[in-house]
């Protein structure tokens, strides 16, 4: 039997890593340096909390809505009437169905009603309207029954004349 040589280690090679930019540290950034100073004194230059009217912000709140025209459905919740308090806009929504679409619409809406108002309060959310549940009418008793109660003298004609309200 032959024994395979095997060839002998050799130390590896020393590989250098590239330097990537240094990641601030959390105590510079609380120090506060010059650069971070003028980003700041900069930002809030952009940020602006100029007052608007409700006319205004409804003709904003318009063209947003025919922006989404093509979709109908987010078209026809934009239509919906909305109350303004204190920079909360609050949409009336006839469904469930409405609610989970101004969930997907509110930052997009809320971000072009900011910038185009120039104001970084404004807040959008959604009330659910519940609508009353409707006695259906089905039999010829309901029918008399609720036509009765907004005429109390067919009763009495009823009554009378003898009549069967079940035929």
């Amino acid at each position: 039997m032959q024994t395979a040589s095997i060839p002998p280690i050799t130390p590896a090679r020393e590989v250098k890593i590239k330097s990537s930019p240094r990641t601030p540290q959390l105590t510079s950034l609380l120090k506060g340096g010059g650069k971070s100073d003028e980003s700041a004194s900069s930002n809030s230059e952009v940020v602006a909390n100029e007052p608007y009217t409700e006319e205004q912000l409804r003709e904003v709140w318009s063209a947003f809505a025919e922006q989404r025209r093509k979709f109908q459905a987010e078209y026809q919740l934009l239509t919906q009437p909305f109350k303004v308090e204190n920079h909360l806009i609050t949409v009336q929504l006839l469904s469930p169905l409405h609610e989970t679409m101004l969930n997907n619409l509110r930052s997009d809406l809320t971000s072009f009603l900011r910038e185009r108002l120039r104001n970084n309060s404004i807040q959008v959310t959604g009330e659910l309207i519940a609508e009353e549940d409707k006695k259906l009418i089905y039999t010829n008793r309901e029918k008399f029954e609720f036509l009765a109660e907004k005429n109390p003298m067919l009763k009495e004609l009823k009554d009378r004349l003898g009549l069967d309200t079940d035929f």
